[in-house]
């Protein structure tokens, strides 16, 4: 194998509390509102942290606990890109961003803190400073609004990739 487990021991892993209904570690951070919506394959949930000016970006994490992208099937990984960009055009429906732009991470030394995959989606503005890193918490009222409108924009008849009630669960 060329990559080994960073997971502790005992790990409880905050993403798969949130989608298997379990109950909430100290730690976690997700909030039940947080989920925007799953499928068989994946899940799309709103980040507890914002970066730069603006907050409110999307997490899409596979159902299955995979830890990294080493981990992935191809099944997995073309679901987690096809929903990658269905939520990317439910922002430009619900926010109207400049752009968008996509990040993961693997391993602790590619700045991976939660050991469940999960790939980064953020609305872009031309002044977001995104990439300055300026990590700031979210209120779980702020990202419940924000999952809601993606929810809704997601559903929308506009939206080219629209999700049908048969398609997800949220």
């Amino acid at each position: 194998m060329l990559h080994s487990s960073h997971e502790p021991a005992n790990y409880q892993c905050p993403f798969c509390e949130l989608l298997n209904d379990q109950p909430f570690s100290q730690d976690n951070l997700c909030a039940p509102s947080d989920l925007i919506y799953r499928t068989p394959l994946v899940a799309a949930i709103m980040a507890c942290d914002g970066f730069g000016n603006y907050g409110g970006h999307v997490m899409i994490i596979p159902t299955a606990h995979l830890e990294a992208l080493y981990d992935l099937d191809e099944q997995t990984g073309s679901a987690i890109m096809w929903e990658t960009k269905r939520v990317a055009l439910a922002m430009k429906l619900a926010w109207n961003p400049a752009g968008a732009s996509t990040r993961q991470h693997n391993e602790p030394a590619g700045n991976q803190h939660v050991w469940h995959y999960h790939q980064h989606v953020f609305p872009r503005y031309a002044d977001d400073e995104l990439y300055r890193q300026l990590r700031h918490r979210l209120s779980v009222e702020d990202r419940a609004r924000k999952a809601v409108e993606l929810r809704s924009a997601l559903f929308s008849a506009e939206h080219p990739y629209r999700l049908a009630d048969a398609d997800a669960a949220g």
